[in-house]
Formats: structure tokens, sequence, C-alpha cells
């Protein structure tokens, strides 16, 4: 790896120590081997710079380890609701595993009003998010007449309900909500929607 590899690594490293705020310039390139503190200017013009791309790049490898996984372990002839239900289990596990990512988003989402550039950011990737996460749960939610307005709709429960219960389970791991809770809450609150209800 060169200069510019090595500072995404230790940047990386560092985010997930440490947390976007709390690091420092010399906290990555101790991190990442490099010794000049100018290399980060140099390849990324900026601390932050660096630490926003970082993020993108560990947000993007979440993203595709998850897809892999449900790809190799969600039989694709699963009823709608086994689908919800398997593709929420992975999505709780990986939030599990990846502690330090959400947290660090979280913590973005704090001083997003502070960092106009930061919330640029979140601002697009929270809308790539929501067609990501409508194609993650293999089309449920994707509008039948190709109304676009329907599919982001979805995309944006999607959201809500990933943001939700990522927080739950970095905050209250022993009561927050499993898969299966997921499609019984869902169940409640559609059948109290629905006109009979």
């Amino acid at each position: 790896m060169g200069n510019r590899e090595d500072l995404l690594a230790g940047a990386k490293r560092c985010l997930y120590e440490k947390g976007y705020a709390r690091t420092t310039a010399r906290d990555i390139a101790a991190a990442s081997g490099v010794v000049s503190l100018a290399a980060i200017g140099y390849h990324y013009g900026s601390k932050e710079a660096l630490l926003n791309a970082a993020l993108q790049q560990a947000m993007e490898e979440w993203g595709d380890d998850l897809g892999r996984t449900l790809a190799t372990e969600t039989d694709p002839d699963l009823t709608p609701e086994e689908r919800f239900t398997a593709t929420w289990a992975a999505v709780i596990r990986s939030v599990t595993e990846n502690r330090s990512l959400w947290a660090v988003q979280f913590e973005l989402i704090a001083h997003n009003k502070t960092m106009p550039e930061m919330r640029e950011r979140l601002t697009e990737s929270s809308r790539q998010a929501r067609a990501g996460l409508v194609e993650l749960f293999a089309g449920l939610g994707r509008a039948a007449d190709d109304d676009d307005k329907g599919t982001d709709l979805a995309g944006s429960l999607y959201q809500a309900l990933l943001i939700g219960v990522a927080a739950q389970w970095l905050v209250d791991p022993e009561t927050a909500p499993s898969a299966r809770d997921l499609v019984a809450a869902l169940r409640t609150v559609t059948t109290a929607l629905s006109p009979a209800g």
C-alpha cells in the first residue's frame, strides 16, 4: 500500500477507536504509519476530507458485506414475510458486529449542523441508502406501477426502521427488537390502520 491507502486505513481505524470529532491528524498519522502530517493535506486536502473518505469507504464495505451475506444466506423461494425476517435478522447481526461504525454515524448526525460538508454528504448518502434498502429487501416496497414516489417512501420507512433499530441495539441490546419482533409490530400497526381494524 502507498501513503494514500495507508492514511485511509489509519483513518478508518481511528474512526472506530476514537470517533470522528476526537480523532486528530496525529492520531491518523500514527495509526497509518505515515510519518509526515503534511501527507494528509497532500493526499486528501484536510483531516476532515480524509475522515469523510474513510467513513464513506467503511459504509460501502458494510453495505457490500451485508449484500453478500444476504445473497448467500437468503433462499430466493422464501415468502415475503420470511424474506423480510431473514433480512432484518442479518441487518441486526451486522449492526451488532459493527457497533463502532454505527456509533460514528450517530455522532455525525448529532454534529451535522456544525459541519456543512458532512451534512451534504449525509444527505446524499441518505438518499442513496433509501434506494439501496429497497434493493436489500429484495424489492419489498417497490411500487408495482413504477411509481418512484412509492418506492422512495418504502425506502424512507426502511431507513427509519434501520436507524431506530440500530440505535436500540447500540443503547439497550437486551430489549432491542428482533427480526420477528419487527414483523409482529408491523402486523399490529397495519391491522390497526386497516379499515376493519
